[in-house]
């Protein structure tokens, strides 16, 4: 074998323009409290956001609460959404069919791939959006609304689309 192998598509252009490199890591421990606690018990953790990333993507720990949750089929334009469970067995909605998906299970989801999820018994699974879109917006107006806070039916389709988020 003769090295180095052409590359099936060449990498992005350069991000850091320097030639040492520099101390820009940062670490969120894993005991760091979640960023939000809904009404059902469930949980979301900000591990990396957009605004984080450089726009880049987005990272969450998603948890579920005791009681089976999780949105209905629907689509993103200007995102791709991908799934990663931890523990337990979520239900993905694959644009096709409900699957349940255990630990270790990944599912990558295109811009305009019809997808949902749900969840029970304390399941666990990362989130990641990209580009890493502006979702913290979108978790905490839902936790808001489990809470008691309510939105106009107007309200709610501008938010959804405020949010790239477009109903099957």
């Amino acid at each position: 074998m003769s090295l180095p192998r052409p590359l099936h598509r060449p990498y992005p252009d350069d991000v850091y323009p320097g030639d040492t490199g520099e101390a820009s890591a940062w670490l969120r421990p894993t005991d760091t409290e979640p960023e939000l606690t809904y009404a059902n018990g469930g949980t979301c953790e900000y591990l990396a956001t957009g605004d984080q990333t450089g726009g880049l993507y987005g990272l969450y720990r998603w948890s579920f609460g005791e009681v089976e949750s999780g949105p209905d089929p629907h689509f993103h334009r200007a995102i791709t959404e991908s799934f990663y469970v931890l523990e337990g067995s979520v239900r993905l909605y694959d644009g096709t069919d409900w699957v349940t998906a255990r630990d270790g299970d990944f599912l990558h989801v295109p811009g305009g791939g019809v997808h949902g999820f749900r969840g029970a018994d304390h399941a666990r699974m990362l989130l990641m959006f990209t580009p890493g879109a502006p979702r913290e917006d979108y978790f905490e107006t839902l936790h808001a609304l489990g809470f008691g806070a309510t939105m106009t039916d107007d309200e709610r389709a501008a938010f959804m689309l405020q949010h790239d988020t477009y109903w099957v």
